[in-house]
């Protein structure tokens, strides 16, 4: 058998019900960027629907389109990387939540026919990952209101993003956020949505919640590097990748997964993995595959989880060890692993 990702959906779920959990009162908004964080797009999005997840961060336009393809009309999606006239165009087509950021943006959107668009208008806290400066936020806020009466848009939200590096950093992007939106309700825009915290915040500070809470590397059982443990935060790794031995010889236990598949080659010489003999060092990380140190018995096709679920280091473990987050070492994982998925 070859190397495969395999992903536990019974895991996922647990993890979804435990941030509904954690964000309550707020919804959780499950964010499936990059192929849900490499997991499998579809297969991911129908599990978190039929667990009662009814809005997706999907990042892009054709991503929101994907979701929208997967769960129907009811699912509200929320993308916030819209590159101009055409994806707006297409955004509004498929019935997405536009997240704009960008006032040209909104010159856009006065151009468009065939529907009015639900905006939810990005004021920039200190993070600079696009968003209106707070000194151009009343001007945005009129070409919104405009737009709003000429039925070309509807006001859905005030959105940001914060950098979760400190609490008094995300204190005063939180009190920009508040301003803004007390800004936008004495022009007459009152949002429905007010959305702010990402994983971190939304579990750490009850204040920061508002109504939505973008949560994705949490619900997938990636914890924040430096953070807290899975233990501690309540969720599980859901995903391994799971390795063949092809080869045994005096140099080692050869594996069917290198550096192309996702690994770090920089991993070499770092990590241990779990054998039949107790765990053994992962010597090198070529491009297609990984010398583990020999033990005795070591058979060709026999199995060994690599890293996530059930291994002896999560993806964030990995991270640690070369100075990254546990996002960036599970997107890594190659679309060359076929996805196995078990409940």
């Amino acid at each position: 058998m070859s190397a495969v990702y395999r992903v536990d959906l019974d895991a996922f779920a647990r993890n979804l019900r435990r941030v509904r959990e954690a964000v309550a009162p707020a919804a959780h908004m499950l964010v499936v960027k990059d192929d849900a964080y490499a997991h499998g797009l579809e297969v991911l999005v129908r599990r978190a629907w039929e667990e009662g997840v009814r809005w997706f961060g999907a990042f892009d336009v054709a991503t929101g389109a994907a979701v929208r393809a997967v769960v129907g009309p009811h699912a509200r999606i929320f993308v916030w990387l819209v590159g101009g006239v055409d994806d707006l165009a297409a955004g509004v087509a498929a019935d997405l939540d536009l997240g704009i950021g960008d006032e040209a943006l909104l010159d856009d959107l006065a151009t468009l026919a065939g529907g009015a668009a639900r905006v939810h208008l990005k004021i920039d806290t200190g993070l600079h990952r696009n968003g209106i400066r707070p000194e151009r936020w009343e001007g945005a806020l009129g070409r919104t209101a405009a737009l709003v009466a000429d039925d070309r848009a509807v006001f859905e939200g005030i959105w940001s993003h914060i950098s979760e590096a400190s609490d008094a950093d995300d204190d005063d992007a939180r009190a920009l956020f508040l301003a803004a939106r007390h800004a936008a309700r004495a022009a007459g825009l009152e949002p429905r949505f007010s959305h702010l915290a990402a994983s971190a915040a939304g579990f750490a500070r009850g204040e920061f919640r508002e109504d939505l809470v973008r949560v994705g590397a949490f619900s997938y059982g990636i914890r924040p590097a430096g953070g807290p443990g899975e233990a501690e935060l309540g969720i599980e790794p859901v995903a391994a990748v799971v390795a063949s031995v092809t080869a045994v010889d005096p140099g080692g236990v050869h594996l069917d997964v290198g550096s192309l598949h996702g690994l770090p080659s920089t991993l070499s010489g770092r990590f241990d993995v779990a054998t039949p003999a107790g765990p053994r060092r992962v010597e090198v990380i070529g491009a297609t595959e990984t010398v583990v140190a020999p033990w005795d018995d070591a058979r060709t096709g026999d199995q060994i989880v690599v890293f996530g679920r059930g291994a002896l280091h999560t993806a964030t473990d990995l991270a640690e060890m070369i100075d990254t987050i546990g996002e960036e070492i599970a997107l890594r994982v190659s679309p060359s692993l076929a996805r196995v998925y078990t409940a």
